[in-house]
C-alpha cells in the first residue's frame, strides 16, 4: 500500500511551455471544429451526466441509472421528492460538471499530480459504469476508460503529463460550448426538457438566469484553470 500511495502522490515535472500552449490550441480546435466536436462531445456528456448522478447521491436521492445515447445526449434517472433543494441541486449540477471537473484536473496537473488525476478519473468512470442502463453507455465508458488506461500504460510519464493537459483543456473549453448551444437553442425553440427549463419550474427564477449562471461558472473555471496551467503561474517562471 505504501508503494501505491507513493505512486499516486508522486510529483511529475511540468511539461514545457510550448506543450501547454499546444495542448490548449488543440483543445480549442477540437471544441470549435464541428466534426471533431461531434465526435468528442460524448466525453462532455459523460461528465454532465456524472455531475447529475453525483449530486443526486450527495443529496440522498435514489439514483436509478444513467443512459448515454449515440446522438451525444444523455439522461440521469433519480427518484425522490419532485421538488426541493435536492432536486434543484441535482438538476443544476449537469452543465457545470465538466467545467468543475476540468478545474479540479487543472489543480492536480498544475501541482504535478498527473497519476492521481488519472486514477481518480478511472475510478469515477468505473463507478459510473455500475450505473449505466443501456448498451451504448456501457460501450462508451469502456472505450473511454480503456483508452485512458492504454495511453497511460504504454506512454512515458512525460507524454502522460501532456495528455492530461490536453484532457483538462478540453473539459475547460468543452464545458462552455454546450451552454452556448443551449442558449442558442432556446432562442429558436422551446426546450421544456432542458435542465434550465426544469430549474425554472422548480424555482422562481427564469431559465435565462440559470443559463447565465451555468455560463458564469464555466467561464470562471476556464479563466482560473487557464491561469493554473499557464507556465507563467508556475514558481519556476517567477
Amino acid at each position: 500500500m505504501s508503494e501505491v500511495w507513493r505512486a499516486l502522490t508522486r510529483v511529475q515535472t511540468e511539461p514545457p511551455g510550448w506543450a501547454v500552449l499546444l495542448s490548449a490550441l488543440v483543445a480549442v480546435a477540437v471544441v470549435t471544429w464541428p466534426t471533431s466536436w461531434q465526435l468528442s462531445r460524448g466525453l462532455v456528456t459523460i461528465a454532465h451526466e456524472g455531475g447529475h448522478a453525483l449530486m443526486a447521491l450527495l443529496t440522498r436521492r435514489k439514483l436509478q441509472g444513467i443512459r448515454l445515447h449515440s446522438d451525444t445526449s444523455g439522461v440521469t434517472l433519480t427518484r425522490g421528492r419532485p421538488t426541493g433543494p435536492g432536486m434543484i441541486l441535482t438538476a443544476a449540477a449537469g452543465y457545470v460538471a465538466p467545467s468543475l471537473l476540468g478545474l479540479g484536473g487543472a489543480l492536480l496537473v498544475s501541482a504535478g499530480h498527473v497519476t492521481a488525476l488519472i486514477t481518480i478519473v478511472l475510478g469515477l468512470l468505473l463507478c459510473m459504469l455500475l450505473l449505466i442502463r443501456n448498451l451504448f453507455g456501457v460501450v462508451s465508458l469502456l472505450a473511454t476508460g480503456g483508452a485512458i488506461f492504454a495511453l497511460t500504460w504504454y506512454f512515458p510519464p512525460a507524454v502522460d503529463a501532456v495528455l492530461a493537459q490536453l484532457a483538462v483543456w478540453f473539459l475547460l473549453f468543452g464545458g462552455v460550448r454546450p451552454i452556448l448551444e443551449l442558449r442558442r437553442k432556446r432562442r429558436h425553440s422551446r426546450t421544456p426538457d432542458s435542465d434550465a427549463d426544469q430549474l425554472a419550474r422548480l424555482t422562481v427564477l427564469p431559465a435565462g438566469f440559470w443559463i447565465f449562471l451555468f455560463l458564469l461558472v464555466a467561464v470562471v473555471c476556464l479563466a482560473f484553470g487557464a491561469w493554473l496551467l499557464s507556465p507563467l503561474s508556475s514558481p519556476s517562471s517567477s
